[in-house]
């Protein structure tokens, strides 16, 4: 079984009940419509062709619910639009625009982020209702094609590794073996963090094996090479068995601590990745760990198998190249041929000068024999003469 940390199929499905006569807080053909468009999605009907096809997660129907909603009661708000099918070209872009650049406003008075997340779904609902008609031979105009898609990377915590050990030095012991697990796995957290069990551990916890059915990508197996030790006394401290929960953790929970460890130790102030260390999370420790194993991984492709990524600007994306530097040497700048060519010229090299010291050792051999004769021929000679 695997455990969702934010209990998305509970918190859908119990939507879902409450909603079957209609949605209330919005007008009836906007009910009907978000109601009919998360059906087909729960099904994997009507889909679009970038999308994927197949039924959508309880995570990502939650994201399109909420956001859904979120278009039902803006739209009314801003333009006085009831039904969210008949929002003009011209104010659906000015509506996105006015998101990113701070005009519209939440209801705090902050600023939206990751607003390309929200054009992504009305996109994909538009491009459902494009389908929906299109099977019934009426042919609707993409009013999409204009929106900007591209991704806003939100800001996050880096810290250097001397950083992550003063964190720890600070920390809780239960926190101290987390964050050394987070950081020496870069596994996500929470949601293959929760799931990882002893069993899980091999090797006498050097090795780990994130199951293929708790990952969001692919299943894998990594070395621990910081955490190791840690993980092997934590489980004795706890008395763990092969079929407990390593981390039994509340998300909530761990992120407000960590939020005020982090601003104790660090104070207030911004972090070389943008967020402010009182922001630290979980997650943080994902990007923070694939700035340390980047300059260590000889190969990007052993890399991405580590963090469970198909593609490789995920590599940039999570570490931004923090805490880079040059590591190219004078050895690096020999192509292979040339430094072929001076491995052979240095054995040479090595052989005659084994050959030298060989006949030095026979000089030095032949030099001490005669040195004892002479020194015997010397005491016949002293003798004769007394």
């Amino acid at each position: 079984m695997k455990i969702d940390p934010y209990h998305h199929k509970e918190r859908y499905l119990k939507w879902k009940e409450k909603v079957k006569d209609g949605i209330p807080e919005t007008s009836e053909i906007n009910s009907k419509l978000i109601l009919k468009y998360l059906y087909d999605m729960e099904k994997g009907l009507n889909v679009g062709i970038a999308g994927g096809k197949g039924s959508r997660s309880y995570n990502r129907l939650n994201c399109l619910k909420d956001k859904m909603l979120f278009f039902c009661r803006k739209f009314k708000s801003v333009y006085g639009i009831d039904n969210i099918l008949e929002i003009p070209e011209d104010r659906l872009i000015e509506f996105f625009s006015d998101m990113k650049n701070g005009h519209l406003k939440k209801d705090n008075k902050q600023d939206y982020k990751a607003t390309d997340s929200f054009v992504r779904v009305y996109r994909a609902f538009w491009h459902w209702w494009m389908k929906v008609n299109q099977k019934q031979g009426r042919e609707i105009k993409d009013i999409t094609n204009e929106l900007e898609t591209d991704a806003e990377k939100p800001d996050w915590v880096y810290m250097s590794e001397e950083q992550i050990k003063k964190l720890c030095e600070n920390a809780k012991y239960e926190y101290r073996v987390l964050i050394m697990f987070l950081f020496d796995t870069g596994i996500r957290a929470p949601t293959e963090l929760v799931n990882v069990k002893v069993s899980d551990l091999y090797n006498n916890c050097k090795e780990l094996q994130i199951r293929e059915e708790t990952s969001k990508t692919f299943g894998r197996r990594i070395k621990l090479m910081i955490s190791s030790e840690l993980i092997k006394d934590y489980i004795k401290n706890k008395n763990l068995q092969q079929e407990d929960y390593l981390f039994k953790v509340s998300p909530a929970i761990v992120n407000k601590y960590l939020k005020r460890l982090s601003k104790r130790v660090f104070g207030d102030k911004e972090s070389s990745a943008g967020a402010k260390y009182s922001e630290l999370t979980m997650y943080d420790f994902r990007h923070n760990s694939c700035c340390y194993w980047l300059p260590r991984y000889k190969s990007e492709s052993a890399l991405k198998y580590r963090f469970g990524w198909k593609r490789s600007d995920k590599i940039h994306y999570y570490s931004e190249l923090l805490g880079m530097k040059d590591t190219i040497s004078q050895e690096d700048m020999l192509i292979d041929v040339t430094k072929t060519d001076i491995e052979k010229e240095l054995e040479k090299t090595k052989r005659e000068n084994t050959l030298i010291r060989d006949e030095m050792t026979n000089m030095q051999n032949q030099m001490s024999k005669i040195l004892e004769l002479v020194s015997r021929i010397g005491v016949r000679i002293e003798t004769a003469h007394e």
